[in-house]
């Protein structure tokens, strides 16, 4: 198992987000080890404020110390505006490998739990079996983009597998609980040459399934179909999904006239 690289503390936890499907958030950790090179939005924020001086530093996660003190303090006071807890926007709950960050998501999940808030999961990394004892108003979700270990060692160079992934989900739905995949960013056929409809066979399973495409990345732009193509995906997801009655959301601006 891996090490976190430090400690940090923080005065709050828990607020709004912007993101188009979420509703609050909380970020307990600092970087990321799963080092994405789509790029990734987090860590370009990160480098652009300040926060982080480069992507060497990014990936050495630090975890924040006092995140379940300031649940305590937090809690209380938002529970009734909150609808639902996202772990994490830009970090990784269950980044791999990392157990110290495993066992504090783990005790804040739980947290806002008892406290009658849902938490929404989503993890590059495996996503614990534990969880199948938490509230049955969780959803736990992974990202994955393709099936292709070349292509994820590439691009999430420090992230689990896309099996190991598939896998931790699987046991989480088998156990009953609500499950779901975001497949963003997905990338073009000048990055990588594959079928969505074998990563959507794969997720067959699951509850409900986000789909969008890559961003700040110029390799997207130069390729000349990608509106094009990204509307062709999105069509198959939307009718892969209507075929087997699984909820799919689509991002903002993944289909384009």
């Amino acid at each position: 198992m891996k090490t976190v690289n430090g400690y940090i503390e923080r005065k709050s936890m828990l607020y709004k987000t912007g993101v188009e499907y979420g509703d609050y958030t909380m970020n307990h950790v600092f970087g990321c080890s799963h080092g994405c090179k789509y790029p990734c939005y987090a860590f370009l924020m990160a480098k652009r404020f300040g926060k982080s001086a480069s992507y060497d530093e990014w990936i050495k996660p630090y975890l924040v110390s006092n995140t379940l003190e300031i649940l305590d303090k937090e809690i209380p006071h938002l529970k009734s505006k909150i609808q639902s807890v996202q772990l994490c926007f830009t970090t990784d709950p269950f980044m791999y490998e990392y157990d110290e960050i495993k066992e504090m998501s783990l005790a804040a999940i739980k947290k806002l739990n008892t406290a009658g808030i849902k938490c929404t999961v989503l993890t590059k990394g495996l996503l614990p079996i534990e969880l199948a004892e938490y509230s049955n108003e969780n959803e736990y979700g992974i990202t994955i983009i393709s099936l292709d270990e070349d292509y994820r060692r590439k691009v999430e160079p420090g992230a689990a597998s896309y099996r190991e992934r598939l896998t931790s989900l699987r046991a989480l739905h088998d156990k009953g609980m609500r499950t779901w995949v975001s497949i963003e960013p997905y990338p073009t056929p000048n990055l990588i040459e594959q079928d969505i409809n074998d990563i959507l066979l794969a997720v067959s399973f699951t509850d409900k399934i986000i789909f969008g495409r890559t961003n700040y990345n110029k390799d997207i732009t130069t390729y000349a179909r990608h509106k094009g193509f990204y509307n062709e995906q999105a069509a198959a997801v939307i009718n892969f999904c209507n075929e087997r009655n699984i909820a799919y959301h689509i991002k903002n601006g993944t289909i384009t006239d």
